[in-house]
């Protein structure tokens, strides 16, 4: 039957983090694979009481089909958010979606043509990488490291290529959860000023910051040219998919047409439970409970690190967000290290689905915050055996 199949669903991989996370349903395994919040975070008393007060009061009203561009309560919410932190974003200009996935579905429908050259972070995230093989894009990786994006390789590709768009996760990156510097970004922003590449700011780790101070969004530096995703699932709840872009008048007019021929409308009741959720509730004291747990359990895994792994063997020390990133000794696969990691228990994401056209790469990501400390202690020192055994016999 494959000859029934579109040329564009071929070329697109599965989700590798979706089958390792099949490996991993064994409760004897210690997994830091998923990018999963932590499940004993979630404000569920308090999304009971807001579901129960918004059926009592309105429940006709939130069980109808609703407007495309999303509740406008909401995005009102969203918008006054931004201005909180001097983003100046009018409700107008922000679509809700389902999760931030769709809202890289939707931007490739409404921007992208087949061969249009965009730059990604390598590594990268995986999700985006797979939205934008749909529409057969050119991928060109450009490396990131602690200060963020390689300004040499940055300028090299958008002076070689018509570059269309830069996908970017500048906060606490998926995977590394590296963080673009202050500096990193105003060059960024000089070296695209007068092209016409449009920057995609994907910011769903944004308000996970237990370290340093905040940066500059892209939106600050260059708004006639930036587009914002946000979602709410690292700091309410996964399972709503409740998303967001922020774009300008022209781009937003097709996104909504793109909506429409999608799914007409992201799921309305969650949107109103999100949206009297956070009107009930002080979302700033719930994020500061997130930041905190989170934050211990970045230190374990780094204290851990320091501890049991090789000293060869590098780690990045993210300010914030879900993720940090190891880089093996130059010829250990991480695949390796997994085949032998999973006979003990341990199991982690091997680098390679977050790069373009390479196998066999020697890094990986490590996911602390579902974890507790103590699980991570263990972990560690489990995955830390593995490497030096692997290590002494290469």
């Amino acid at each position: 039957m494959g000859d029934i199949f579109s040329d564009r669903i071929s070329d697109v991989p599965r989700s590798f983090i979706r089958e390792i996370l099949k490996l991993t349903l064994d409760k004897s395994v210690i997994s830091f694979a998923g990018g999963l919040p932590n499940r004993d975070l979630f404000p569920v008393q308090e999304i009971k009481d807001a579901t129960d007060r918004l059926l009592e009061e309105a429940g006709k009203d939130i069980l109808q089909y609703s407007a495309s561009e999303g509740y406008l309560g909401l995005r009102e919410w969203i918008a006054d958010r931004y201005r909180s932190k001097n983003l100046i974003v009018h409700p107008d200009n922000i679509l809700i979606t389902n999760g931030s996935q769709q809202g890289m579905d939707l931007l490739g429908k409404t921007l992208l043509n087949d061969n249009d050259d965009i730059i990604i972070e390598e590594p990268g995230y995986l999700g985006a990488i797979q939205a934008f093989s749909l529409y057969r894009s050119s991928f060109h990786p450009v490396p990131v490291s602690e200060e963020g994006i390689d300004l040499d390789a940055f300028h090299n590709t958008v002076t070689r290529h018509s570059i269309k768009l830069f996908y970017c996760v500048p906060n606490f990156q998926n995977p590394s959860g590296i963080s673009y510097s202050e500096g990193n970004r105003q060059t960024i922003a000089l070296m695209l000023k007068g092209r016409r590449t449009i920057l995609m700011e994907d910011d769903p780790y944004g308000e996970l910051r237990f370290l340093g101070k905040e940066k500059s969004s892209f939106y600050q530096l260059m708004p006639e040219y930036t587009l914002l995703l946000g979602s709410f699932s690292k700091i309410v709840a996964p399972s709503f998919r409740i998303g967001w872009i922020v774009a300008h008048d022209k781009i937003m007019e097709k996104l909504v047409i793109a909506k429409q021929a999608s799914d007409l409308h992201t799921n309305y009741f969650c949107q109103r439970i999100i949206h009297r959720y956070l009107r009930d509730n002080d979302i700033d004291k719930h994020i500061r409970k997130i930041r905190e747990a989170y934050g211990r359990q970045r230190d374990a895994m780094v204290t851990a690190i320091q501890e049991y792994f090789p000293a060869e063997v590098l780690s990045t020390h993210p300010e914030g967000g879900m993720f940090l990133w190891i880089t093996l000794p130059k010829g250990l696969s991480a695949m390796t290290v997994f085949t032998a990691a999973i006979t003990q228990k341990v199991a982690f994401v091997p680098g390679d689905p977050f790069y373009v056209n390479k196998n066999d790469v020697n890094t990986l990501r490590l996911n602390y915050s579902s974890v507790d400390e103590e699980t991570i202690r263990t972990g560690i020192q489990r995955l830390g055996n593995v490497l030096k055994s692997l290590i002494i016999k290469k």
